[in-house]
């Protein structure tokens, strides 16, 4: 295991109640009667990408307005703006665990790396969060839009393997959601599952370990689905572990 390749949204922090947020402030600024509630974003989250979102979302609802793709295009930089706002201010912080494992992967050699639908900006703002240095900890990051097809589709992981020199079975995946965890297997990564609030319900068939989060020393994680069945904080050590069963099977 010689990678850690990390999603974003809902792996490295909740975000997606920020996203929502900045889409209907986005909308209200707009002028459009457009609010999306959580429920409804939970739903919405199965097409990835925002543009795509807010173009799949007009497509469906019968009293909006048909928004021509540069106007989709300028809500979604908009959203952007206000969502770069969001994070900056400290309203989203990291979940239990990351920033524990990635000193430890430094430590120990393990590369790190960013496979993400989100925009490179979102990426950058929130990064920053834990220190302008951070950035410099990723031997790449690769956004949705540096690829033709989103997730389902593998090409961020594909394009992160590419960049990082290593081979699939090479490197780990920690993913929130179904559509990431495609992507990732269809990738060839073994790829282990922290769910978010928004994906909690998914189906995660193949994963190498479902848990809650990466834990933290007075924080365990609870381990849904693997190789062990309590709660613990996840390691590089144990990482290592299940990532030699899952490619050993």
């Amino acid at each position: 295991m010689r990678a850690l390749i990390f999603d974003v949204d809902g792996v490295i922090a909740e975000t997606e109640e920020g996203h929502r947020l900045a889409f209907n402030r986005a909308f209200a600024e707009a002028g459009l009667d457009i609010e999306w509630s959580q429920e409804l974003y939970e739903r919405l989250l199965w097409v990835t990408g925002g543009k795509e979102r807010i173009a799949h979302y007009l497509y469906h609802c019968p009293e909006c307005p048909k928004l021509l793709e540069a106007d989709i295009a300028r809500l979604h930089r908009r959203k952007t703006e206000l969502y770069n706002q969001i994070v900056a201010s400290g309203e989203v912080p990291f979940r239990p665990g990351v920033l524990r494992l990635w000193r430890e992967a430094r430590a120990q050699g393990v590369k790190l790396a960013i496979a993400t639908t989100t925009s490179l900006p979102n990426v950058e703002v929130l990064l920053r969060q834990a220190g302008e240095e951070v950035l410099g900890w990723f031997e790449t990051i690769v956004a949705g839009d540096m690829v033709p097809r989103k997730k389902p589709a593998p090409d961020v992981y594909l394009k992160a393997l590419e960049n990082l020199g290593i081979a699939p079975e090479e490197a780990l995946a920690i993913e929130d959601s179904q559509n990431g965890l495609i992507a990732a297997q269809r990738a060839g990564i073994p790829t282990l599952i922290t769910y978010s609030h928004y994906t909690r319900e998914q189906r995660f068939e193949g994963a190498l370990a479902v848990l809650e989060h990466l834990g933290e020393p007075g924080l365990p994680a609870q381990v849904v689905a693997g190789p062990r069945s309590c709660a613990m904080v996840v390691t590089l050590e144990v990482l290592r572990d299940w990532h030699g069963r899952f490619v050993r099977a």
